[in-house]
């Protein structure tokens, strides 16, 4: 109880009364205590957040870190990554964020594989600017800039982490406090790039997180990829249709960058 008492700020939340970011935000504060109570030091952790909601959730955590860009979330984590290696870097992006602006960034992170954890919240919409359409709304989403709907089908992230090579995927609900701070953990103890994508809701604009967690349903870590091939095809973000498996879909080991590459070998050798 004292580490997460330190983890949290002072700055009064300004989320809307009942949004799941504050699930998500103790569940943050629940995961970095623990690993303090294991060894870790609240300054072995700094935080990216891009621009959104999602974004003020560096406001009320208590470690290092910068407010990036809308959609540079990545590089601006994997920066501080390649400063200091030992860091456990934290990257915080909204939907818009990561998969319209930063979408470059979102493919190319899973290649280069450098240790540090991308966390996507994922409301389907751009809530802070009044709720338009993302890439994972679904098609006929209505909202002020398309009254007559989206027209376009949405991408399933997941299955395009799969297929970019990612070693850590992962999917959790945000209102399920618990397994979300354990899928965090296991996050940030995987070597490599670990994405996890937090389905929410946003009760202003897109409030249908109740309903579609009637459709959720918990799994086992899973490391066979001929597995996690079906289970990234089992949600419909376009039509909102199928199961939604939570958990971890694929875990895999693979060099990160920092194995990889020689210069962090000589710069930063282990034992320091």
């Amino acid at each position: 109880m004292e580490n997460k008492e330190k983890i949290q700020t002072k700055m009064p939340i300004t989320w809307c009364p009942g949004c799941t970011n504050t699930a998500v935000l103790t569940a943050l504060k629940k995961t970095i205590a623990k690993l303090i109570d294991e060894g870790a030091r609240q300054e072995d952790f700094a935080m990216v957040t891009g621009i959104g909601c999602h974004g003020k959730i560096f406001d009320y955590t208590n470690i290092s870190g910068i407010y990036g860009l809308h959609g540079r979330v990545i590089p601006t984590a994997f920066g501080i990554k390649l400063g200091n290696p030992k860091l456990k870097v934290l990257g915080f992006s909204g939907d818009g964020d990561a998969y319209a602006e930063g979408m470059e960034h979102f493919i190319h992170a899973f290649r280069y594989n450098a240790d540090m954890t991308y966390i996507v919240h994922d409301n389907q919409t751009f809530s802070l600017t009044t709720g338009q359409a993302t890439p994972t709304s679904n098609q006929g989403f209505k909202s002020k800039a398309e009254p007559l709907g989206n027209f376009s089908k949405a991408i399933n992230p997941i299955a395009l982490a799969l297929a970019a090579g990612g070693t850590f995927i992962a999917r959790c609900n945000s209102l399920d406090v618990n397994t979300t701070a354990e899928i965090f953990e296991q996050a940030i103890k995987h070597k490599g790039f670990a994405y996890i994508e937090l389905m929410q809701n946003c009760i202003i604009f897109n409030n249908e997180l109740p309903k579609l967690s009637k459709l959720m349903y918990n799994i086992e870590t899973n490391k066979d990829k001929s597995k996690a091939e079906k289970l990234v095809k089992e949600w419909d973000y376009s039509t909102k249709q199928g199961k939604i498996p939570i958990g971890i879909i694929y875990q895999t080991q693979e060099p990160t960058l920092e194995e990889k590459c020689p210069q962090f070998k000589t710069n930063f050798p282990a034992s320091d």
